[in-house]
Formats: C-alpha cells, structure tokens, sequence
C-alpha cells in the first residue's frame, strides 16, 4: 500500500526559513515558536503516517487472509456436494452408497465451521485495522493543515492564525491517541 505523502514538508521548509528572515533581523521572536511548534507537527504527522499505512497494509493482509478461508470454506463445500450427489445417484440406480463418503461429508462440515469461524475473524481483524488507519490518516491531515496555517501566520504576522494552529494539532494529537489505542 502506497505511504501517505508528507505534503507538508515543503510549507514546513519554507515558514522555516522566512522564520529564520525574521528572526535575523531582531523582530518578533514568537516566530521562532511557530516554526518549533510545526516541526513538532510534522515529526508527528510522519510518524502518524507510518502507522496509518503499516494498519492499511495490515488490514489488506488480513482481508486477503479471510478471503482465503473463505475460498477453502467453499472448496469443502463443493466437495461435499460431489460426494453427496454420487451417493444419491448409486442409491438411485440401486447400488448402497459408500460408507466413507458419508463421513466425509460429515468431516467436511464439521472443518467448514472451524473454517468459517477463522475467515470471520481474519475479517474483523481487517475490519479493525481498517478503522485505525482512517484515524491515523485524519490526523495526518490535520498536522498538515495546522502546519500549513503556521507558516500562513508567519507570512502574514498573525498570532491568531497560530493559535488557530495549535487548535488543530490538539486535535491531531487527539486522533493520534485514538490510533494508537
């Protein structure tokens, strides 16, 4: 599975070296906080997006898994009807069915519940990394827009803007429990 681009990762270079401008000249150092605060956001946004496609490649794994079993879960099935029409068409023309036929029939259903009960639980398993690599992913999304709304306060002087990005890391980081829980 493809890994989640870091689209961030050149808005975060540049705030930085337009914080390093501003920060030569003397002025406003809460700059140098925003371009601190964003490569914190980045590094965990990286990190996040690792996970979310070490779930999305797991998930695939296990999907793939289930539909094995449940591949096998009809082979046995088809099996079974084989035998089972035999059976019928010997006692159709007068003939005893065979003996060992019979049992395996009745094997073949006994390992097609252990079957299903497997393929059932590969897919819940898929089912689960599934959900965790769409947390992880939105909470990729947003350390990217919180970081790109840091380097827009930058560009732009605004304080405000950088709270606004601190807003949406808190709820990355939000997400980002939630992933890994």
């Amino acid at each position: 599975m493809e890994e989640i681009e870091n689209f961030s990762e050149n808005i975060h270079e540049q705030s930085n070296e337009h914080a390093h401008h501003i920060l030569s000249e003397g002025k406003e150092k809460w700059v140098l906080y925003v371009a601190l605060t964003t490569a914190v956001f980045a590094v965990l946004a990286a990190i996040a997006g690792l996970m979310a496609g070490a779930h999305a490649d797991e998930a695939m794994l296990s999907q793939m898994r289930s539909s094995d079993q449940w591949a096998f879960y009809q082979a046995k099935g088809i099996k079974s009807e084989m035998l089972t029409t035999s059976n019928k068409i010997l006692v159709a023309i007068g003939k005893a069915p065979v003996a060992e036929d019979v049992e395996k029939v009745k094997e073949n259903k006994t390992e097609q519940a252990k079957i299903m009960a497997e393929a059932k639980a590969f897919q819940k398993e898929s089912d689960e990394h599934t959900a965790k690599h769409s947390i992880l992913a939105k909470c990729v999304t947003l350390f990217q827009v919180a970081i790109a709304i840091g380097a827009i306060s930058i560009i732009t002087k605004r304080k405000a803007l950088w709270l606004a990005s601190m807003g949406f890391a808190a709820i990355g980081i939000f997400f980002l429990v939630s992933g890994l829980l």
